[in-house]
């Protein structure tokens, strides 16, 4: 695991103005270095060639290799450990909630810093004027930050938006262009005039390249303040802390792929969700090439442990909060792999057995149908002792029953739900409840696909409870998830 910087750091995205950004660079290092008897932070300053297009802050104009661009540079951050973003940049921040829903470092939001500016240092004003590009006007970003009960907002007209402020910008000798005197600043200046002749009492900058020039403006005599300025010092009193991001929940798929599908089903089916958006976030690495379990714990096959720790290492780095692995017979190698991660891996035996305590609280005896890799590794027995329950396997004969039924070839693994694998599924879990067994474990993840879960099951005159740990392990995942929600 990559060790964490012991310096707060911060990821500056740049290249989507070239100028602006360098601009905010060197506010954000000149705020830093105002503040005493705190470690000064690092930097790390980023751009590569993005072509912005001829109109980018059209109101038309597509944004999605904008936010593409964005995106891969703020993981490229993340990956370098970074506490916080800053995107000195308005249109990057119509999207900044879609961005930050899918990172874990927190990104300075700009649109905060300036209406905290504006609260704090200019209570009395109630009317803003407000120089953006068509793009983001259109998005209605400044109006989604500034509430309409406390401020008005105006815009230039727009014969005034067009002819002076967007090419002022934009133009062949506008401010992206590198051009920071002369008609570039004129047709600024005519803007902001348009703006206090609407009645602004405050003019807020809506492009990080108003600041290159914003004091040329100022001693114009118009009501202007430098927002990347305003942007640099809310960044660095601010050190953001990790905003909230979706719970996702790792799957290590494959084992066998069937018993994924059905384990995600049960996640879908236990979360209770209105619209989509509600439902939880799974990523899965189906890995069927995964060794098979039983045959190396029964026999000569070949090790899983690093196929299976791989996995859960790509899960990992797809930034999932836990793992779960719908597999009852690879948990014999989840204390090999645990203390290797970052994340937990949620103990589908563990989980089963709670559930067994907390639904049956009179001494119990349970019964188990699994592979013989399951049974003959101990790691269900393990967990039934530690709580002082007793655990009852197939006699030999039944035992190979429940294999048929899983690796026969007309078994579960072959894609049979129906037939010879369910009748010796049955014969075997009869031979339990015979036997005794009060509560039966389905420990094979295929199994739930021939027989469901039951809480009064009659086989052999007797009425049983069929448990099967994938759901529970779902509802544990799901219940997880929305307990850190909370």
């Amino acid at each position: 695991m990559t060790e964490k910087r012991s310096r707060y750091c911060y990821g500056i995205v740049g290249g989507l103005g070239t100028l602006s950004a360098a601009d905010v660079f060197f506010k954000l290092v000149r705020a830093v270095a105002a503040t005493s008897g705190a470690q000064q932070p690092e930097f790390i300053f980023e751009q590569h060639p993005f072509r912005e297009g001829d109109s980018p802050g059209a109101r038309s104009a597509s944004q999605s290799g904008r936010q593409l661009y964005v995106y891969d540079l703020i993981r490229s951050f993340e990956s370098r450990q970074v506490d916080a973003i800053i995107l000195p940049c308005f249109i990057s921040h119509v999207f900044l909630d879609e961005l930050q829903a899918e990172v874990r470092v927190p990104i300075v939001n700009f649109m905060e810093a300036l209406v905290e500016y504006i609260r704090r240092r200019h209570p009395a004003v109630r009317k803003l004027g407000v120089l953006t590009s068509d793009y983001v006007r259109g998005q209605r970003l400044f109006e989604r930050y500034f509430a309409a009960d406390r401020w008005e907002l105006v815009y230039p007209r727009d014969d005034v938006q067009r002819a002076c402020l967007m090419a002022a910008i934009y133009g062949a000798e506008g401010i992206k262009a590198g051009y920071l005197q002369g008609a570039s600043v004129d047709l600024l200046a005519k803007a902001c005039s348009d703006l206090s002749a609407q009645g602004a009492e405050l003019i807020v900058p809506g492009f990080a390249e108003i600041a290159l020039v914003v004091e040329a403006l100022a001693e114009r005599g118009l009501p202007i303040f430098d927002a990347n300025q305003v942007y640099a010092r809310y960044a660095v009193a601010q050190h953001a802390s990790a905003a909230p991001r979706p719970f996702k929940i790792g799957v290590v798929g494959g084992v066998g792929p069937a018993a994924t599908v059905d384990f995600m089903s049960k996640i879908v089916r236990n979360t209770h969700a209105l619209r989509d958006q509600e439902h939880v976030k799974l990523v899965v690495e189906q890995n069927p090439q995964i060794p098979d379990r039983t045959e190396y714990l029964i026999g000569d096959g070949a090790d899983p442990t690093i196929a299976l720790y791989s996995t859960c290492k790509k899960l990992e780095a797809d930034d999932a909060d836990l793992i779960a692995i719908p597999c009852n017979t690879a948990h014999a190698f989840i204390e090999r792999i645990a203390p290797h991660l970052s994340i937990p891996v949620v103990n589908m035996l563990f989980e089963t057995v709670e559930h067994i305590k907390k639904t049956f609280p009179e001494p119990t005896l349970i019964g188990l149908l699994a592979t013989d890799g399951t049974v003959k590794s101990g790691v269900y027995h393990d967990v039934v002792a530690k709580v002082g329950l007793t655990l009852l396997v197939p006699d030999p004969q039944n035992q190979a029953l429940v294999m048929d039924a899983i690796y026969g070839e007309q078994g579960v693994k072959a894609g049979f739900t129906a037939g010879p694998c369910v009748d010796d599924l049955l014969h075997a879990l009869a031979s339990l409840v015979e036997r005794g067994a009060e509560v039966i474990i389905l420990g094979c993840t295929e199994l739930p696909l021939l027989i469901a879960q039951n809480d009064a099951f009659a086989v052999a005159g007797k009425v049983v409870a069929i448990l099967d740990p994938t759901e529970i392990l779902a509802r544990k995942c799901v219940s997880l998830c929305q307990r850190t929600a909370v």
